[in-house]
């Protein structure tokens, strides 16, 4: 699908997960300017996964934003959000991609360059790569792989690309340079003077960083 791919990705744990309620949290990042948005709920309640994605999905799509379901394809269905994000133990994307059909957003998780050249044959409009440096947000993260890693990763694909894993404001840019064209960050967005003074760092800090960014899905 055609989509603008901006280089900052936000992450919301939803409730019961760490950080602040998902809709106070969204209006803070689409408020700072963030116009791409991930819920992530790893466990709990798949209603009140629902209900936090309402609310959330109702902000995001008055700021013209896009907002991107973790793991649950059903979800992100039954919200008509922007699409969703898989995992390697998730549905595969071409089963994903059949669900919510081809104007929505499909992308996946990679751990090494093998998934990667996998994903690149895939339907998926982009990969994430990671973990880029260590983390303390993923219960089991996989080791870190660094940006040489990253590289390996660019190299392996001509999707497009986003860093995950560890990220900071100071790393971000790095990032950029070593072949990514967004950056998703969850735990250093909780840093500083709050959320949105946060994305606005990072909106800042990216804005002069690397080459120009691919400019759509």
């Amino acid at each position: 699908m055609s989509f603008p791919l901006p280089r900052l990705y936000a992450i919301i744990n939803a409730p019961g997960t760490g950080g602040p309620p998902p809709a106070a949290w969204g209006q803070e990042l689409l408020d700072a300017g963030v116009r791409l948005i991930q819920l992530r709920f790893k466990r709990g309640a798949t209603r009140e996964l629902y209900e936090a994605g309402l609310e959330l999905a109702a902000l995001v799509g008055c700021a013209a934003g896009t907002l991107i379901i973790n793991d649950r394809a059903d979800i992100a269905l039954a919200l008509d959000a922007g699409g969703v994000h898989v995992g390697q133990d998730d549905l595969p994307v071409k089963m994903a991609r059949r669900l919510l059909g081809p104007g929505k957003i499909v992308g996946i998780s990679t751990h090494s360059i093998q998934q990667v050249r996998e994903a690149d044959r895939s339907s998926a409009d982009y990969i994430a790569f990671g973990p880029i440096f260590p983390t303390r947000t993923k219960e089991r993260p996989g080791p870190a792989v660094g940006l040489e890693g990253l590289r390996d990763a660019r190299r392996a694909t001509a999707k497009h690309l986003v860093a995950i894993g560890g990220i900071t404001l100071e790393a971000a840019p790095a990032l950029l340079e070593a072949g990514a064209d967004s950056v998703a960050v969850i735990g250093d967005l909780l840093r500083g003077e709050g959320v949105g003074h946060r994305a606005q760092q990072f909106l800042s800090v990216l804005a002069g960083a690397g080459g120009q960014p691919k400019s759509e899905f």
